[in-house]
C-alpha cells in the first residue's frame, strides 16, 4: 500500500510553512529582509536589546541557525551587536535605525502574505484554522 502524503500532518504542515515562506519572500526582499529573519525581527521589536541566548530562548531555533542569520542581519545594517555590560561573553542586539523603520510595512507585508494563503476562507474559517495550529504547535512542543 502506498504511502498518500496528502494525508500526513507533517507533510502539510512543511508544505504550509513553505507556503508562508514563499507568500513573504518577494514582499520580504523587496523590503531588504528574507523570511529567515522575520521572526528575529519580531521579537527585536517588541524587546530591543536581547541577548543571542534570550533570542534563541523565544525563537526555539538551532544556535547555528541563529548565528548566521545574525550574520546576515548584521551585514544588511538590519541590527548591531553591543558588548554585554556585565557578562564579555555576550553581546547585546539591538536594531539599527533601518531595522526599527522597517516594521510597519514588514508587518504589512506579513499581513498581506497571510492574506494569501487564506484566500476564500471565511473569517470563522481563518480563525479555526488558526486556532488548530496554534493546537498543534503547543503539542509539538511537548515532545
Amino acid at each position: 500500500m502506498a504511502y498518500d502524503r496528502s494525508h500526513s500532518a507533517t507533510y502539510l504542515a512543511g508544505q504550509l510553512a513553505k507556503g508562508f515562506a514563499r507568500s513573504l519572500q518577494r514582499r520580504a526582499t523587496a523590503l531588504g529582509f528574507s523570511p529567515g529573519q522575520f521572526p528575529v525581527l519580531l521579537e527585536l521589536w517588541q524587546e530591543d536589546g536581547l541577548t543571542q541566548k534570550q533570542l534563541l530562548d523565544r525563537l526555539e531555533v538551532e544556535q547555528a541557525t541563529l548565528a548566521n542569520t545574525l550574520a546576515r542581519m548584521e551585514r544588511d545594517g538590519l541590527i548591531r551587536r553591543n558588548p554585554h555590560p556585565q557578562d564579555r561573553r555576550s553581546q547585546i542586539i539591538l536594531l539599527t535605525e533601518l531595522g526599527r523603520d522597517l516594521e510597519p510595512r514588514a508587518v504589512v507585508a506579513a499581513t498581506e502574505a497571510d492574506a494569501v494563503l487564506f484566500d476564500g476562507f471565511r473569517q470563522f474559517e481563518r480563525e479555526l484554522m488558526m486556532e488548530y495550529m496554534r493546537m498543534v504547535i503547543e503539542n509539538a512542543r511537548k515532545l
